[in-house]
């Protein structure tokens, strides 16, 4: 008998079918990490493993960040925002924010570290690949227009294919 929690484990140890490398914006050369997007029966199943993110030394400092899959199709920018090309949040269905197929769970830091996995049926792997999945320097506060004021873009990445 299969149960459920071997099958979500099985599913992270198998190739993803898309996957982004994060790039840093120049104010943050250390963070480094790879987000993953498996299909699953239910949805997607997206995976991002991050390190080198802003923390303190505080134990009352925040380190949540914006996390939001973008509908550019580039890393790239100006010297105002070095991603301005990542675009605005994906929404496919032209939802209002915070229900954007982009719009997604913020990252909780450890030290400058975050793990999240998730499931989401806001978008498809197929829907993704070409766009941008960026990590902001605050969290989204799911309520302002158009993007949760989530502060600057400090991390990149452009979902591509896994072959």
């Amino acid at each position: 008998m299969n149960r459920p929690d071997h099958d979500r484990n099985a599913l992270i140890q198998r190739q993803p079918q898309a996957a982004a490398i994060l790039t840093p914006r120049k104010e943050y050369p250390d963070i480094r990490g790879t987000v993953r997007f498996y299909s699953a029966n239910d949805g997607t199943v997206v995976y991002a493993h991050v390190s080198g993110l802003p923390h303190s030394s505080d134990k009352c400092s925040q380190e949540f960040f914006g996390f939001h899959i973008h509908g550019g199709k580039s890393c790239t920018g100006n010297s105002d925002d070095p991603f301005s090309d990542a675009g605005k949040h994906f929404d496919k269905n032209n939802c209002p924010h915070p229900l954007h197929s982009g719009d997604l769970p913020p990252l909780l830091g450890n030290n400058g570290k975050a793990i999240s996995v998730f499931l989401s049926n806001r978008f498809s792997v197929e829907d993704i690949i070409g766009k941008t999945i960026v990590i902001h320097s605050k969290p989204d506060d799911f309520t302002t227009q158009p993007g949760g004021n989530a502060g600057k873009k400090i991390a990149c990445g452009v979902i591509r294919a896994v072959r």
